[in-house]
């Protein structure tokens, strides 16, 4: 799924995008919320899952890997170096 086509989709759309085409790779917490790190394609998305009722209340996009420097030391890759 292009980029251009997950930012129109509805809230409802967008979760069965990112459950049927994403790939999640890590998640961090913040007050309330665990977020979520997907990349569908060549874009990523972050899902702020409310803790107390475990919706998704909101989904931000990262356009690059610049976005995500945050979360790079917690993917782990050392199976893929060795």
């Amino acid at each position: 799924m292009k980029l251009s086509e997950f930012i129109v989709l509805n809230e409802t759309e967008k979760k069965k995008a990112v459950m049927n085409n994403a790939v999640v790779l890590a998640s961090r917490t913040s007050p309330g919320f665990v977020i979520f790190l997907f990349q569908i394609e060549n874009y990523y998305v972050e899902t702020y899952c409310n803790v107390e009722d475990k919706t998704i209340e909101e989904y931000c996009i990262l356009p690059d890997t610049n976005a995500i420097r945050h979360y790079l030391e917690g993917i782990p890759i050392d199976h893929l170096l060795g």
